[in-house]
């Protein structure tokens, strides 16, 4: 069996590459090393409300998801991020039942790693996927590793008065961006949001 290396969640901010996206920042359990993993605001709602340990008034897909992997005794053990190919991770779940019987299923990354937060399962990948996808974070580096365990995700009513803001001061780019992002989390609120991101 290859050599599993451990992850922990950093954070969520928002993505550099991809407008309108947000990148989950995975990090070595004992190294320096970082994954960064583009996903979609539904996605990203979803595990920050589980890293703030927020309630939603309604289960989310994930929530629903594990209340009936455990209303049938079958436990979530791991989640293993085992390719990355054309700037996409694919994941699989290993679940196991009431009898120790075990079962693999293949996931997107993003939704592994929300059910994983909600299961207490670990996270793991491979040295390959590190090599490959990895970011080395130095000392000069800490301050920005720093901020990324700091960010939180912002509700509407804190976008909208940075929108406010950056009207007021006339920064229409980051206005048009913070009005998307606006756009896409009520969409996502009211059911509509069909993100397809990994």
């Amino acid at each position: 069996m290859e050599n599993r290396i451990k992850l922990k969640v950093l954070g969520i901010t928002y993505s550099q590459i991809q407008q309108g996206a947000y990148a989950l920042v995975l990090s070595e359990e004992n190294g320096s090393r970082r994954i960064p993993i583009i996903i979609g605001t539904a996605e990203a709602q979803s595990i920050a409300i589980q890293l703030e340990h927020l309630t939603p008034p309604r289960p989310l897909t994930h929530d629903l998801f594990v209340s009936f992997a455990n209303a049938f005794d079958i436990k979530l053990k791991e989640v293993y991020i085992y390719k990355f190919e054309e700037g996409v991770f694919s994941s699989e779940l290993l679940f196991e039942d009431n009898d120790g019987k075990e079962k693999k299923i293949d996931s997107r990354t993003s939704d592994a790693i929300a059910f994983a937060l909600r299961s207490g399962a670990g996270i793991y990948t491979n040295e390959e996927i590190i090599k490959l996808a990895g970011v080395e974070f130095d000392e000069d580096t800490q301050k920005e590793n720093s901020q990324i365990e700091k960010t939180e995700f912002r509700s509407v009513d804190e976008l909208q008065k940075m929108l406010n803001q950056a009207i007021s001061d006339e920064d229409y780019e980051m206005a048009s961006q913070l009005r998307d992002e606006i756009r896409k989390i009520k969409e996502f609120e009211s059911g509509k949001d069909d993100s397809s991101l990994k």
